[in-house]
């Protein structure tokens, strides 16, 4: 017995089966890369331009009416058209950022608003208008397509979350904006204040071009063109640690096609992985792991805008005057208020990405998005079919109003464009995030477009319950198709698609993970002091 305590003892002497109580310390995380953080934050300011238009519209549009006097169903065609405008910038983006580059796509999306926002401040009738929207929606689709792709590939695997969420920051801080502006030029002549509104919008896409010129190309890009000396100075930039840098570059060349041992600073990449055969490898002949990659980024897309936020942020003036607020400058304050929850909350969600997961905090934002919308359905319900004014019911409903969209921005907002950008494979990325936005886009336009027709057909409060009903189905969805990223590498997320018993397995993981952890303790040896000899 003696003996055998002796040779346990001195086994612990030996240096690889020693723990001392800092090996038990949690890990460190790396600091924040502020050199991504800082291109990341410049790329997302594209979204600006969308969120602007969205915001300003909301109000701009009450004047448009009076001044050019159009019917409610013109005013819908000129609010949600953008949307269906923007696909054709979705479409051509991918295949232009894959051609001239992630950075300067970016600079041809802020020309494209530019022109369009310069046509719609000095339209003079409707259909000047209507061209001056056509514009500037192609440049809102380059835009919203681009900025989470390059921010996704830019990014390391440990702040990802966080940066890619910058563009939905950036829309809402947009929409905030474009709030402002409705009740700052609400005082000036009706002739002169919509156009004011509209036009101004083309001061962020020029402090865009400005800004993109300290911005690195996406080092994915740099792979794909076989300029790996230049990916591999971005990546050091880029990266939480050389090693790290390594790494990445490792995995890029693997999927890019590129021999693991080719060094050189300028190679020839393989042409199939220039662009050729994308949509054939995406839509005609996907493996299962594709698939269920692309089914992901589309329904989490569809039901993003099916879930009727679009309906909110447009149309708030119009649900706050049937809660019963009547000054169009109360109207237009309350909308401020709106956004100025819906920013606070994205802000919040951006640093909780990569600290509770995606998964967790998209079904609790859902969850609450049900919550709000039923509740918000059943006060303008009680406020319809009501006589008097229902104090409790308007202030409820302006409450829901307000939940909603912070249960929006916590979640399904921002992890919408982190979670679609992050698991499409490099050689089908930008394409891949093209079919995403087109989804997204005409899902929103349809929303748009038709508010005011279903509001007036099932009433307002029929169509806030079947958003709902959309949301429950997108809470089943999301729970069932949608596996956990956090953490991954982009060129992990292939292991994690094409199963679809992973949620089954995933727990199985967890437990085995958590029996290892138990045994794994019990077992260690720790080292307080001097090791004794055994005697």
């Amino acid at each position: 017995m003696a003996a055998g305590l002796g040779t346990e003892s001195n086994n612990n002497t030996d240096p690889q089966n020693q723990k001392t109580l800092a090996d038990f310390d949690p890990q460190k995380k790396p600091k924040r890369n502020l050199y991504a953080s800082g291109a990341a934050i410049l790329a997302s300011m594209t979204s600006i331009l969308l969120g602007y238009d969205i915001g300003v519209m909301s109000g701009a549009a009450l004047y448009i009416k009076d001044d050019l006097k159009v019917s409610d169903t013109k005013i819908e065609i000129l609010m949600g058209i953008l949307n269906i405008y923007s696909l054709i910038g979705s479409l051509a983006a991918g295949r232009t950022s894959d051609w001239i580059g992630r950075r300067y796509t970016i600079v041809l999306a802020g020309a494209i608003f530019f022109a369009g926002a310069l046509l719609m401040g000095f339209a003079t009738n409707y259909a000047f208008l209507m061209g001056g929207r056509f514009v500037a929606g192609i440049g809102v689709g380059y835009a919203l397509m681009i900025a989470p792709v390059y921010t996704a590939e830019l990014s390391p695997a440990s702040t990802r979350g966080f940066l890619t969420s910058f563009p939905e920051v950036f829309i809402n801080g947009g929409i905030l904006l474009g709030y402002v502006s409705n009740y700052g030029f609400s005082k000036l002549p009706l002739h002169l204040g919509w156009r004011m509104m509209l036009g101004i919008g083309a001061i962020p896409s020029v402090l865009l071009a400005v800004g993109v010129l300290a911005m690195p190309e996406s080092p994915r890009w740099l792979v794909m063109q076989g300029r790996l000396a230049d990916a591999k100075k971005v990546l050091d930039k880029t990266s939480d640690s050389k090693e790290e840098s390594m790494l990445r570059l490792a995995d890029i060349k693997e999927a890019a096609g590129i021999p693991e041992d080719c060094n050189d600073d300028v190679v020839q990449v393989p042409k199939i992985n220039r662009g050729e055969g994308v949509w054939k490898e995406l839509l005609v002949r996907p493996t299962p792991a594709v698939r269920h990659i692309i089914v992901a980024a589309v329904g989490i897309h569809f039901f993003q805008q099916a879930s009727g936020i679009d309906s909110v942020v447009l149309y708030s003036p119009r649900i706050f005057e049937k809660a019963g607020i009547t000054s169009k400058d109360e109207k237009l304050l309350a909308t401020v208020a709106v956004g100025f929850v819906k920013t606070t909350f994205i802000l919040v969600a951006t640093f909780l990405l990569d600290k509770i997961g995606r998964r967790p905090l998209l079904l609790s934002s859902v969850a609450g998005m049900i919550a709000s919308l039923a509740t918000l359905a059943i006060s303008l319900t009680v406020i319809d079919q009501s006589h008097k004014k229902m104090i409790w019911a308007i202030g409820l409903a302006i409450s829901t109003v307000l939940s909603y969209v912070a249960f929006f921005s916590i979640g399904m907002g921002p992890i919408t464009w982190v979670y679609s950008s992050e698991i499409l494979p490099l050689k089908l990325r930008a394409q891949g995030a093209s079919i995403g936005v087109m989804v997204n886009r005409v899902t929103s336009g349809v929303v748009s477009m038709t508010f005011l027709s279903l509001s007036k057909a099932i009433t307002i409060g029929g169509s806030f319950f079947l958003y709902a009903s959309i949301a429950s189905v997108a809470w089943v969805f999301f729970y069932t198709c949608l596996p956990e990223t956090q953490g991954k590498t982009l060129e992990e997320m292939g292991a994690l698609f094409g199963n679809f018993r992973w949620l089954r397995d995933s727990k199985r993981e967890k437990r085995r993970n958590k029996a290892n952890e138990i045994n794994g303790d019990g077992a260690s040896n720790v080292q307080l002091g001097p090791v004794s000899n055994g005697n």
